[in-house]
């Protein structure tokens, strides 16, 4: 009977220490707003979370659930954030969603959609009189890329090269880790190195602001589709918020001005696809594979060389 009691006991303080604990997770009220973090990314303004801000205020007004949003320092610093339960919500790209799902676990709220398409593409980018004319003629010469953790910046770009049998790290006569796309473009148009890695909605973006002439520069390879950033969210949250949350993401697009849906890095999107299949994420990643820690590891070694 003791140990009926002792036991009955212990199940009641894990019941109670269970509902302390979810007592002190963000609810969504106006007081306890569900945390927003964004890794770094090429935006239509010098703030991040200006781009995003009017989804998120519109679910606040339509469903009520309140944000705080802000933009990590790092790719990396948003993996962490999620994983150290600073972040209920995190704005990634697929590598760092994997990332971030291999070192605690998150659960996919939604992908941008335009157009019908949730894909985006990386791509490397040349002078168009450089004389480089596909992948193999980067032998000996000089590439910029973005931050390690990029999808589209860095490891797709990566994964290409080495597909087209040429070594980042004894091909290449000079590496860049420029940091961002923005970046890495610009460490082309300024004649710094032969090519430049980035995602083709950057070289776009670039285009578009002039420091990217189209009459001088050219893709020189373009990645197979790649599932566009997804937003994911903490594991901690209850069965109720994420259910609010998927509901209100799939609906945002008919609740506000359509011209206000943003997908990653700012860009105008046409909805949220909130029943997107996860699956298509981890098979994109599986082609990253011959871009092992050491492949990176050797690359930012190389951009450290004098």
């Amino acid at each position: 009977m003791k140990l009926i009691k002792l036991a009955t006991a212990g199940i009641a303080a894990a019941m109670l220490s269970g509902a302390a604990l979810a007592a002190n997770l963000p609810d969504g009220s106006k007081a306890n707003p569900l945390r927003v973090l964004m890794v770094p990314a090429d935006t239509g303004t010098n703030d991040i979370t200006a781009d995003y801000a009017p989804v998120f205020n519109g679910i606040t007004e339509h469903y009520g659930i309140h944000f705080d949003l802000r933009a990590g320092a790092s790719y990396a610093a948003v993996v962490e954030g999620m994983c150290n339960d600073q972040a209920d919500i995190a704005w990634y790209g697929a590598v760092t969603f994997g990332q971030a799902n291999d070192k605690c676990g998150v659960d996919l709220l939604a992908v941008d959609v335009k157009k019908g398409d949730a894909s985006y593409y990386s791509g490397i980018f040349v002078a168009k009189d450089s004389g480089i004319n596909s992948i193999s003629d980067l032998k000996g010469k000089s590439m910029a890329f973005g931050s390690p953790n990029s999808t589209s910046s860095f490891n797709f770009p990566v994964a290409m090269l080495i597909a087209g049998d040429v070594d980042p790290v004894k091909d290449l006569k000079k590496v860049i880790v420029a940091g961002s796309h923005s970046a890495s473009l610009a460490a082309l148009a300024e004649g710094k190195v032969d090519a430049a890695a980035a995602s083709y909605n950057s070289f776009g973006k670039a285009v578009k602001k002039g420091a990217i002439d189209p009459a001088k520069f050219k893709p020189l390879a373009k990645s197979q589709p790649i599932p566009n950033p997804p937003l994911a969210m903490n594991k901690g949250l209850t069965t109720e918020q994420k259910a609010t949350l998927r509901q209100a993401f799939s609906e945002i697009h008919t609740k506000i001005d359509p011209a206000k849906i943003r997908g990653y890095g700012g860009k105008k999107v046409d909805r949220y696809d909130t029943q997107f299949d996860v699956k298509k994420i981890f098979d994109a990643l599986g082609k990253l594979s011959a871009v092992t820690k050491q492949v990176k590891a050797d690359m930012i070694g190389k951009a450290g060389q004098r």
